[in-house]
């Protein structure tokens, strides 16, 4: 699969109002996910707050998607919920939504790590880019300044 460049859209995103009053999703963000959904192995979508990890946007099928049993039960010990509960994800489907909440909590994470990580190495260095590849899935997970764009898509089998 050819590498997207996602950052060159969402890089030209103008100044919106912070989270707390509901930041809008741009035109320019709206498009880049359109493009994404389009793209043959895209499982969905999560586009979260940069400075609070709150959910703006999803699209795609989250009930496949879902955390582990074991993760789900140790997300709620080990850390706090990062995630407002008046923030909703906008499928109606609640098995959905909670799936959708649960991987952006443990991706919201993994971001902090990551970036803690890249700052241990060169203070002057930022995270760019993670791929988290698995046998079933890969995220490709984008930090903006405003934004994290999360894309979740199938791992091509390999040829034999």
């Amino acid at each position: 699969m050819a590498e997207t460049d996602f950052r060159s859209s969402t890089n030209q995103i103008p100044p919106s109002g912070s989270a707390g009053e509901g930041t809008p999703i741009t035109d320019a963000l709206e498009e880049t996910l359109g493009r994404l959904s389009k793209k043959a192995g895209v499982k969905a979508t999560i586009v979260l707050d940069r400075s609070t990890g709150a959910i703006l946007k999803t699209s795609g099928d989250f009930t496949q998607i879902r955390p582990s049993k074991a993760a789900s039960e140790n997300a709620g010990t080990t850390q706090p919920d990062p995630f407002s509960k008046d923030v909703t994800s906008a499928t109606a489907n609640s098995e959905a939504s909670d799936g959708a909440e649960q991987l952006a909590a443990m991706v919201w994470g993994f971001i902090g790590a990551a970036g803690t990580l890249v700052e241990d190495l060169d203070t002057e260095d930022e995270l760019r880019l993670l791929r988290l590849r698995t046998k079933k899935q890969e995220l490709v997970i984008v930090p903006d300044p405003k934004y994290l764009l999360i894309v979740i898509h199938e791992t091509l089998a390999p040829a034999s």
